[in-house]
């Protein structure tokens, strides 16, 4: 059966999105308990194993996740209860992932404004060639 978004449930994303709609964990992005793989597992006997490895990397490595790991103390099972603290080391290891994710994209948008520019100048210095040439060419 397809989810909404066309993607097998047995694919990771397809999994993922299943999850997001039984569970509200997930569609809040709120810190899982570690081990939740095990919990999930034992409520969905015939979970594919290794959809379920990609569901869960693919969640837990967005920004809008790391950024609630960095901002909460407690992580939650799939009912939402509290199950464990986040630890000071998950937490610093989800600001320095974010802050690096942040570093990269204002590194491609100036590289992006600069290519732009460039092709600008580019664009400038043809036209002034082109009338240079126009009104230096010989006329007949």
């Amino acid at each position: 059966m397809n989810s909404p978004s066309h993607e097998p449930a047995h694919s990771g994303r397809g999994l993922l999105k299943q999850l997001e709609q039984q569970f509200e964990v997930f569609r809040k992005g709120l810190p899982l308990a570690i081990g939740i793989d095990k919990e999930i597992i034992a409520r969905m006997p015939t979970i594919d194993r290794k959809a379920l490895r990609v569901a869960l990397s693919i969640h837990t490595h967005t920004t809008r996740y790391l950024t609630a790991l960095d901002k909460a103390k407690t992580r939650f099972d799939l009912d939402g209860n509290p199950a464990g603290e986040v630890l000071e080391a998950h937490r610093v290891l989800a600001v320095d992932t974010v802050k690096a994710r942040k570093k990269k994209i204002a590194e491609q948008r100036k590289e992006q404004e600069q290519a732009a520019l460039e092709e600008q100048e580019k664009i400038k210095r043809d036209e002034k060639l082109r009338l240079l040439a126009e009104k230096f060419s010989v006329r007949r």
